[in-house]
């Protein structure tokens, strides 16, 4: 009989399968994991999870194990030229860029991490046939790898079923693939193109990861089930792997921020991906990447660390407490002393630039007495320019004040130093869109709504940007995004970002903007 005590030991084989897979598990899946729990227990003969426990951390049944696992656990959803868009960019931006790049070396190495049945790796064979003959010559090598056995084993077959080439071009389809029974088979040119093996991408590997490797990487849908210090582990490996100026592709739902400062936000052909900064800009980590976390962190999914981690949102949160702390002046105004009150610096031998204490001027954005919070700002020391928090805070200061000019000039400024920063982004939007900008009003919207999908203004933004443009449509849906999103919008954002207005009035403002656009509200 097989004994399972549910809640610790269901708990620990989640500790399990987020160490060696990287993949978290909510508490809503609990029920789930004690079912797969059970079968493997049984599978291995383990009739108490102390046996299995030491059956895991073996090396060979372990090994074996983990493939088992991931084979149950693992999401393998794919599909030929999957995300169009992407793509598109990889074609008419990526390759000619790395051509370029490459000159007389005259090779190109493309990895699909997380390949699952291959066809994201046979679609940039057969996009690089059909766009670019002249790399006929050329030394090219797409390599895709996954820890899930039987779906490589069918990458390396290459026989697929109509649902996997569903958004195949037709002329693409009767080009290189020929009908076996109820299936298709690959081209063997094509085929022989790709080479595939099984590996687990959140373990140290060597051989993959080797310095300067790849030219681009697709890892799409793959760190959206990772706990964020997995993700954050995953993508420094895929960072070094990658040639300075290289390209990294993402899910739509997966982003860098708050994970990595080594790449280039790009934005083209409707769609974001990743450029990595060459050697001579690269970016300083310690500026807005989060501080490392405990052990715990396999237990807590990405957002929920971004907010409780983050020292710009935390600073914000917890302003009014600390405000009746600070020592205040006769005119209402306090002095400010920097230090590290808010930021955690982990190795005391690292130079970061400081933080400071921005609550009080926080309480004159609320009280809308932006010069004298500016005045706070300002006084601050000169190294105050490197820090994005305090920038980002001028920014909305200046905004609010009317000064979108100026606004824009720290806006950049904070983009310099960190640019997956949505907020400024969004403030960005703002500031181009007084310009009578629209089109860079839209892009940094764009940007910010990819980098925070959380975040209500910048839907809200172009909803009301479209509506202006006469475009009832796109109105209609940026406007219904940003209603439920306002009903749960963090309370600092909204002293941060709303305008001045209360939580109530935007979401009134929100259904009265999507009324008139003919949207229920």
């Amino acid at each position: 009989m097989i004994v399972i005590a549910a809640g610790v030991e269901v708990q620990s084989f989640r500790d399990i399968v987020a160490l060696r897979l990287g993949l978290y598990f909510e508490d809503s899946k609990l029920e789930f994991l004690a079912d797969v729990l059970q079968q493997r227990m049984q599978q291995t003969g383990c009739h108490h999870f102390s046996l299995y426990q030491k059956c895991i951390s073996t090396s060979a049944p372990g090994r074996e194990e983990i493939r088992a696992l991931a084979e149950q656990l693992t999401v393998c959803e794919t599909y030929f030229f999957r995300y169009a868009e992407q793509f598109q960019a990889f074609a008419e931006v990526v390759i000619p860029d790395r051509i370029r790049a490459r000159g007389n070396d005259r090779r190109l190495r493309f990895l699909s991490a997380g390949c699952a049945s291959g066809e994201e790796a046979y679609s940039v064979a057969i996009l690089i046939r059909e766009r670019f003959p002249e790399l006929a010559s050329w030394d090219i090598e797409i390599y895709g790898f996954d820890i899930n056995a039987p779906m490589v084993a069918k990458a390396v077959q290459a026989r697929y079923s109509a649902w996997s080439l569903r958004e195949t071009p037709s002329d693409i389809r009767l080009k290189y693939f020929r009908a076996d029974g109820r299936d298709f088979l690959l081209d063997g040119n094509v085929k022989s193109a790709a080479t595939f093996e099984e590996r687990n991408l959140v373990e140290e590997d060597p051989s993959v990861w080797q310095f300067d490797a790849f030219d681009a990487v697709f890892c799409r849908n793959v760190t959206m089930y990772f706990a964020v210090v997995v993700t954050r582990s995953v993508i420094a490996r895929i960072t070094q792997s990658l040639i300075p100026g290289g390209y990294l592709f993402l899910g739509h739902a997966e982003t860098l921020r708050a994970i990595s400062q080594e790449f280039h936000l790009r934005h083209t052909h409707e769609t974001f991906y990743y450029q990595r900064r060459q050697a001579y800009e690269r970016a300083d980590t310690s500026i807005s990447s989060l501080p490392p976390v405990g052990n715990d962190s396999i237990r807590r999914p990405i957002m929920e660390l971004v907010e409780a981690d983050a020292s710009w949102f935390e600073t914000i949160r917890r302003a009014s407490e600390r405000i009746a702390n600070l020592t205040q002046e006769k005119d209402g105004t306090a002095k400010i002393a920097p230090g590290n009150i808010d930021r955690h610096t982990p190795n005391s031998q690292e130079r970061k630039p400081p933080c400071w204490d921005r609550a009080v001027a926080i309480e004159l954005l609320r009280k809308e007495r932006f010069s004298e919070a500016m005045e706070l700002l300002r006084a601050l020391p000169a190294e105050s320019e490197t820090d994005p928090d305090t920038q980002l805070l001028m920014a909305v200061l200046l905004t609010n004040g009317g000064d979108l000019a100026e606004a824009e000039k720290v806006c950049r400024n904070v983009l310099n130093l960190d640019e997956l920063n949505a907020g400024a982004h969004y403030l960005m939007a703002l500031c181009r869109e007084h310009a009578n900008d629209l089109d860079g009003a839209v892009r940094h919207d764009q940007a910010s709504t990819y980098l925070d999908a959380e975040f209500a203004m910048p839907h809200l933004h172009l909803g009301l940007i479209a509506k202006r443009s006469a475009d009832v449509e796109t109105a209609r849906r940026e406007l219904t995004r940003a209603l439920p999103l306002l009903d749960r919008e963090d309370i600092s954002r909204i002293l941060l970002f709303g305008g001045g207005f209360t939580r109530e009035a935007l979401v009134e403002f929100c259904r009265a903007e999507l009324r008139i656009c003919g949207g229920a509200s």
